[in-house]
């Protein structure tokens, strides 16, 4: 079985973030089956989380499965994402990194859009996706709203 690329996408765009001082984030479709997500913090059925390594503990970028602990609100949360869930990693200060095209045949996909209409719903989704583990001294939540501060740079992956 071959393995998808995806993983090691998003772990290469992690490593680069993180030696580079950015802020990680990941935008999880939490729908999608096997997501363990606290649900007050989804959105319209997504969530940006912070994979920074000062906000989560036992961070596991794995071929199939992301996982960690963060705390939401105070509360620490064991987080469980398949790696086929994860639509977009990007950093918070910047907006640059990549989007993913859904392998879900019934999912219409970024691939049917231009790149420049994907990215700009990309954009959209990271200012309104307020929700995220925080490095915060309690790890809570960030929930001003901020998204990435200029437009994204997010590429489109087939």
């Amino acid at each position: 079985m071959v393995v998808s690329t995806k993983p090691y996408l998003i772990r290469a765009i992690y490593e680069w973030a993180m030696e580079n001082g950015f802020t990680p984030q990941i935008l999880v479709d939490a729908q999608v089956s096997g997501v363990d997500v606290p649900e007050g913090y989804v959105n319209e059925g997504k969530i940006v989380l912070n994979i920074q390594n000062q906000a989560v503990q036992h961070l596991e970028l794995g071929n199939e499965l992301i996982s960690f602990s963060a705390r939401f609100g105070g509360v620490p949360v064991q987080i469980s994402v398949p790696v086929d869930a994860v639509l977009a990693i990007y950093t918070r200060e910047n907006g640059d990194g990549l989007s993913f095209v859904s392998e879900d045949p019934n999912v219409e996909t970024e691939g049917e859009k231009s790149q420049e209409e994907s990215q700009e719903e990309s954009r959209k989704e990271s200012r309104e996706e307020s929700p995220e583990s925080d490095s915060g001294d309690d790890g809570g939540p960030d929930t001003d709203g901020s998204g990435p501060k200029r437009g994204s740079h997010l590429k489109l992956v087939k």
